[in-house]
């Protein structure tokens, strides 16, 4: 999304840490972006029981102890300051987009990290499909839907969906190729027609920005990491810190990990 784009996570992170609250679609290509959701403990085990129970918008990559802001993902990063844009959420409402959560993080908080759909990007890339959001320097597409997620304990709210254009002829490409990466949402939930997930204009998204379709393109549809954040909205917990949607967790995971063969 930025004019030049980080070539290694570390790089990216580091811009983000200095203050850079950009998108992060495009940036070090090849690595594992990841969706963040931060609750305090006694909210954790419904939403570990969310991701179990809706593996395809919440596919959990890592979870962290209480108090930690480490992850496995990317060992040497700080979850408090090295993405570009947070959002902070109390009884449900946003209250504040910081760029850093310092302050505000405690020893009661746990860290979720939640496989993100740019991470197959690189892929659809590789394979000769085009990513308009990419082309166009702009957020992915996301929309709310009329499907309801399975709820968990003090947790539910509908899924939320990403989409990106793709050429007719390259549509089982992109199914295909993006259906070996189930831990970053996998195949698409819907192709076609919006209106069969209550979708009425795809010009005005929920969340990031609208995509032009151009012609002979088919807008396509992934279960999308911004659910969590619907499902805050809906169950209204006290407290919680998540990513700006589109201002993701850039990992040193290679992507090449999340595909099968």
């Amino acid at each position: 999304m930025t004019a030049t784009a980080a070539r290694t996570p570390a790089d990216a992170r580091a811009r983000y840490r200095a203050g850079l609250a950009v998108p992060s679609s495009g940036e070090a290509p090849g690595h594992t972006q990841a969706n963040l959701v931060v609750l305090p403990r006694e909210w954790a085990w419904d939403m570990l029981l969310f991701g179990q129970r809706n593996p395809r918008p919440v596919p959990l990559l890592d979870v962290t102890d209480p108090g930690s802001c480490r992850t496995v993902l990317a060992p040497d990063a700080d979850l408090r300051t090295d993405l570009p844009r947070y959002r902070v959420w109390r009884d449900g409402e946003l209250a504040d987009e910081p760029t850093d959560v310092t302050e505000l993080w405690n020893d009661d908080l746990v860290a979720f990290l939640i496989g993100c759909s740019f991470s197959f990007e690189t892929a659809l890339l590789e394979a000769g499909v085009p990513v308009r959001n990419i082309e166009q320097g702009r957020n992915v597409s996301m929309y709310r839907t009329n499907r309801a997620c399975r709820p968990a304990g003090r947790l539910s709210g509908p899924l939320v969906v990403s989409m990106r254009p793709v050429p007719a002829s390259l549509v089982p490409t992109a199914v295909q190729v993006t259906a070996r990466m189930p831990q970053v949402h996998g195949a698409p939930v819907h192709v076609g027609a919006p209106g069969a997930l209550g979708i009425a204009d795809l010009g005005r998204p929920d969340f990031g920005d609208p995509v032009e379709i151009e012609d002979g393109d088919v807008p396509v549809f992934w279960a999308c990491g911004v659910t969590p954040q619907a499902a805050l909205m809906a169950s209204r917990p006290p407290f919680a810190i998540t990513h700006a949607p589109g201002h993701m967790f850039v990992t040193d995971v290679p992507d090449a990990v999340h595909r099968q063969l």
